[in-house]
């Protein structure tokens, strides 16, 4: 295999980018930047997410079973890279980001447009993210949304011309 046609092929695929939280059952948070999102039914309402294996915010999710998939808009640069790192929660804002708790428990990122709460109903564990298939329990915006949905989410190119993730 060309390994460099393979890394330019798999980093053409695009990709929204998401905050992932999960509250441990001793109540500390875990939240984590992911990409690999999409919806895969529509009833029940499902999604299927990759997340790191090796994360906080996948050992939260994989022992509580709920979570909230808080989807990012366009100019919330700043807010995917904050999660990039380990999360901190303090004075009711995670990573410097003002939170509420969701229906289910877990924070919400109250500037994100969108979020869905989630419910765990499968984990295929392969490779270093494993794939976990969540069904959606509520969702909220945080205000009306004009235009195309689609079009409102930050991807992962509006990060510049550097940031790549795939191959």
């Amino acid at each position: 295999m060309d390994d460099a046609a393979k890394k330019t092929a798999l980093r053409m695929i695009p990709y929204g980018l998401y905050v992932l939280t999960a509250r441990e059952a001793d109540g500390t948070v875990h939240a984590a930047t992911i990409n690999w999102v999409t919806q895969t039914s529509f009833s029940p309402p499902l999604v299927a997410m990759g997340i790191k294996a090796d994360s906080g915010v996948y050992a939260a999710l994989k022992a509580t079973k709920k979570a909230v998939l808080n989807i990012l808009g366009k100019g919330q640069q700043g807010a995917a890279f904050a999660f990039f790192k380990p999360a901190t929660l303090e004075d009711g804002k995670l990573s410097g980001e003002p939170v509420h708790d969701g229906e289910n428990g877990v924070p919400v990122i109250a500037s994100a447009p969108a979020a869905v709460e989630c419910s765990l109903i499968e984990i295929v564990e392969r490779g270093d993210h494993h794939v976990a298939i969540l069904e959606v329990t509520d969702a909220t915006l945080s205000a009306p949304i004009e235009g195309r949905p689609d079009a409102a989410v930050l991807e992962m190119k509006d990060l510049g011309e550097k940031v790549f993730y795939g191959g």
